[in-house]
């Protein structure tokens, strides 16, 4: 049996929109990685800076890095759906 050409075209097309969801979704995943590790170094260079007790601004850099990547991520999908 022969695959029909149209269902041959789809199955192309549906394997380089899985490939790019992946990049896209994995592209994500860096991005908040980054956001997130800049924003626990940051604090961490003001703890040693102030020579805090306490890593306070390690804490609260880390939170808002924390918000900021689920920002990203959720702007990120409304915006492509």
């Amino acid at each position: 049996m022969s695959i029909p050409p149209e269902s041959d075209k789809k199955s192309a097309n549906s394997g380089a929109d899985r490939m790019r969801s992946f990049a896209q979704y994995s592209g994500l995943a860096f991005q908040m990685l980054a956001t997130i590790g800049l924003c626990a170094w940051a604090g961490i260079k003001l703890d040693a800076h102030f020579q805090n007790k306490n890593p306070w601004f390690t804490i609260g850099l880390m939170l808002l890095g924390v918000l900021g990547a689920m920002y990203q991520v959720i702007r990120s999908i409304t915006r492509k759906s």
